[in-house]
């Protein structure tokens, strides 16, 4: 039988069971005492019982800052993923305790989310996220925690992108990519002092390659000569050998002779920018060139239509962009209506 003690303004339930440890907590009130020895002595009885003191002391900001510290560093977009983790933890959802953050607080979350205008892929990431920090907790931490996203309605996946680059959209974008100066009253620059964006863009478009491929791709797996990257693991967990245009052997060729100077840390990446640096840059050229709706994923769908025209077999294709099921192209190859009704005739 527990015992209910006064301390002060407190009420202390205290439970002695043999063959589970003592167990206490304070309440302001006597009442949510009671009905917490009777919860715990129910589990007790029926066997249940799980020790969640660990649950009910531990924030999900702390969770999140051991998951990066302890996970994230073994996973190949650890940098990506870390940012969507730190975005997390500047959350008032943060904030909570584990016990606490319910399926009903997590839907109230995500509803926010969605009304607050996040896109439903990037709720679904989220989500994704909170799941995998629980399940870690309760398989490795052994934090007597049930996975809350389980319970709740993830939102819809978002409609496939289309976005092509119009007829003089991509010379706006690579004139904001520039560092130029303005004359005026006062002369001032205006562009990105990043020198690697622009050549980074352009090899985008010439290899339809995806971001996480290009910011980790190094000299040690460029041959100019033969016209091939090697790529030792991609996303899909498999390695590929893309074959590179003269254009994007250009690119190559022109920034290799200064791609040595950079610190220790970045030492043989071909671009050495990091996927922070890379975001803000792409988000302040994008809003100089006035085309704020452009994504950098975007580039990936232009070079993969472009590439369509000059390579029509599918398989031939697929081995460029690197994907495993052909099908996964029509997400990607997105050619214009008017240039399909001209080869029609």
């Amino acid at each position: 039988m527990a015992t209910i003690i006064q301390r002060g303004d407190k009420w202390q339930a205290k439970i002695r069971r043999h063959g589970y440890p003592t167990k206490s907590k304070t309440f302001l009130k006597q009442r949510d005492a009671e009905a917490w020895a009777r919860i715990q002595e129910a589990e007790m009885d029926r066997g249940v019982w799980r020790d969640r003191s660990s649950a009910d002391a531990t924030t999900f900001y702390a969770l999140l800052d051991r998951y990066i510290k302890d996970v994230v560093p073994t996973k190949r977009g650890k940098e990506v993923e870390t940012l969507r983790i730190k975005t997390l933890m500047k959350d008032d959802i943060a904030k909570h305790k584990l016990s606490s953050l319910t399926p009903l607080v997590l839907a109230e979350w995500r509803d926010s989310r969605l009304s607050a205008g996040c896109v439903g892929a990037t709720v679904r990431r989220e989500l994704d996220i909170v799941s995998a920090v629980f399940n870690w907790a309760r398989r490795e931490l052994m934090i007597a925690v049930e996975n809350p996203v389980s319970s709740i309605r993830r939102p819809p996946p978002s409609q496939w992108r289309d976005r092509r680059l119009e007829e003089g959209e991509e010379e706006k974008l690579m004139r904001a990519l520039e560092d130029h100066p303005v004359e005026g009253e006062k002369k001032y620059r205006v562009g990105t002092r990043n020198k690697w964006l622009k050549p980074l863009v352009q090899f985008a478009l010439e290899t339809a390659m995806r971001r996480g491929e290009i910011l980790s791709l190094t000299w040690d797996n460029v041959d100019l000569e033969k016209q091939i990257i090697f790529l030792p693991l991609t996303k899909n967990g498999s390695s590929r050998t893309v074959p590179l245009s003269k254009r994007a052997v250009e690119i190559l060729a022109d920034i290799k002779p200064t791609s040595t100077m950079i610190d220790d840390e970045s030492t043989g990446r071909v671009f050495p920018v990091s996927v922070d640096s890379l975001k803000k840059a792409w988000e302040r050229a994008v809003a100089r060139a006035e085309l704020t709706d452009l994504r950098f994923h975007d580039l990936r769908h232009e070079a993969a239509s472009r590439m369509a025209e000059k390579l029509p077999n599918v398989i031939e294709l697929a081995s460029v962009t690197g994907h495993r099921d052909v099908r996964m192209l029509s997400r990607y190859y997105h050619p214009k209506a008017e240039d399909l009704a001209k080869k029609l005739g």
